[in-house]
C-alpha cells in the first residue's frame, strides 16, 4: 500500500498514515506527502499510489469527492484524533489582537476577539509562530516545547476527534459490510 496524504511533515495526516499502516497494514507500506489534495488524487489517478487518505474535516473534502466521483472511491472510513492542539501566542504580545489559524480549526474555541488569519496547514501556523510571523495560533501544542522562552498557552484544546477516509480507483464489493447501499 502506497498512501498519498497532505504533508507537510509533521501534520496530522502524516501522522494518522503512519498510523494507519502500522494497525491496518502491520506497518508495511509507503507514504508520500503532497502540499495539496488535488496533486495526491492526480497521483492516485496515474497510478503513482495506491490510495489517498483524507481527513473529512479539511477544507476540500467535498470538492475532492465531487471531482474524483466514479474515479476515486472510498475504501475505509475510521475514526482517529489529531495531536493535542492549543492556542498559542508569543510570550512577549501580553494580549494578542491576531490569530492564525487552519481553516477546520476556525470554530474550535472563542475567537470572536482576534483577526483571523487563515494559514493552509496547522504545520504552517506553528511554523509561522515560531518563526514570529503571527501573534497566536491554533497549532499542535508540542510546538510550546521547541521554544519555551518565546511562546505561551493560552488554551489547551485538546485532540481533535475526525472522520477519515481512505479513497482507491476501485470501488468496495458490493457485498462489503461498509456498503449500506447495497445492503438496502
Amino acid at each position: 500500500m502506497k498512501i498519498a496524504t497532505l504533508g507537510p511533515s509533521g501534520s496530522n495526516h502524516e501522522m494518522i498514515a503512519r498510523r494507519y499502516l502500522e494497525m491496518r497494514c502491520s506497518g508495511e507500506g509507503s507514504l508520500v506527502l503532497f502540499t495539496e489534495f488535488d496533486e495526491a488524487f492526480q497521483a492516485l489517478m496515474s497510478g503513482q499510489v495506491s490510495h489517498v487518505l483524507q481527513c473529512s474535516a479539511h477544507a476540500t473534502h467535498g470538492d475532492c469527492v465531487g471531482r474524483y466521483m466514479h474515479r476515486a472511491y472510498p475504501v475505509d472510513t475510521f475514526i482517529a484524533g489529531s495531536k493535542p492542539l492549543a492556542l498559542v501566542a508569543q510570550r512577549a504580545i501580553a494580549r494578542p489582537t491576531q490569530v492564525a489559524i487552519q481553516p477546520a480549526t476556525r470554530y474550535y474555541t472563542d475567537l470572536t476577539e482576534y483577526k483571523t488569519i487563515d494559514v493552509p496547514t496547522i504545520v504552517a501556523v506553528a511554523d509561522g509562530l515560531l518563526a514570529g510571523r503571527f501573534e497566536a495560533g491554533i497549532c499542535a501544542e508540542e510546538v510550546i516545547e521547541q521554544a519555551p522562552e518565546q511562546l505561551r498557552l493560552l488554551q489547551s484544546l485538546g485532540p481533535a476527534l475526525d472522520t477519515w477516509v481512505m479513497f482507491a480507483t476501485q470501488p468496495l464489493p458490493a457485498s462489503s459490510p461498509l456498503r449500506l447501499d447495497a445492503q438496502v
